[in-house]
């Protein structure tokens, strides 16, 4: 049995944190997935209202032309390749000022004081961003983590997609040893897993495929 988590809160303008209990029953069913599995799924891992909100704000990006195509490899070798993967991305970050971010953001400090309190995973950080795969676009086989740093260890996907259904495909596909798990991206679900080892891909979407794509980091 997990010992229980706490979150430290601000309280108003006083400078001394406190301290106030998690109960999310969201996350325990997430990891004991993982654990089971290798691959953590929840469903409403991101409510409704979060999801939806989260969703206009991609929308809105798209439509204002923010999105950028995402690359491969990482930094000064990256490299953009549709052949390869065919996503668009936008980083989320706190100085955007958006109060969905922001809330968004909240949740997933809960969860990593969550991992670290019950798995004692040691992450410090995270990296997030908007994904959207336009109809006709996929991700082929792949690995989460750069062969040049070993910084990422978890992956975290959350589904933005309403009434997503079967014919939609754009289903992750992650490649076990001895088989092949496909995981529809239905709005509010959360799929986690290490992200050194399980290859997996994006199958070809027939409308647009929404998610906020990101990995939990050391140092």
């Amino acid at each position: 049995m997990r010992m229980e988590a706490f979150v430290l809160r601000g309280q108003g303008s006083i400078n001394k944190p406190y301290l106030y209990h998690i109960t999310d029953h969201v996350f325990d069913t997430l990891i004991d997935s993982f654990v089971r599995d290798q691959v953590g799924i929840a469903e409403n891992f991101l409510s409704v209202p979060l999801a939806a909100h989260l969703r206009d704000n991609l929308n809105i990006l798209f439509g204002s032309r923010l999105l950028i195509p995402a690359g491969i490899g990482r930094d000064a070798i990256q490299a953009h390749d549709t052949s390869v993967r065919g996503d668009v991305i936008y980083w989320l970050d706190r100085r955007h000022g958006n109060k969905h971010e922001n809330e968004f953001l909240d949740r997933m400090d809960e969860f990593v004081l969550y991992l670290n309190c019950t798995c004692y995973t040691g992450i410090t950080g995270y990296e997030f961003h908007y994904t959207l795969y336009d109809e006709g676009c996929f991700y082929r086989r792949h690995v989460d983590r750069f062969r040049s740093s070993d910084a990422r260890q978890y992956s975290l996907i959350m589904y933005l997609n309403d009434d997503w259904q079967k014919a939609d495909g754009g289903e992750l596909c992650i490649h076990h040893l001895d088989h092949e798990q496909n995981i529809s991206p239905l709005s509010g679900r959360g799929v986690f897993f290490r992200s050194q080892d399980l290859e997996h891909e994006v199958l070809l979407t027939h409308r647009p495929r929404m998610s906020i794509t990101g990995w939990l980091t050391i140092r």
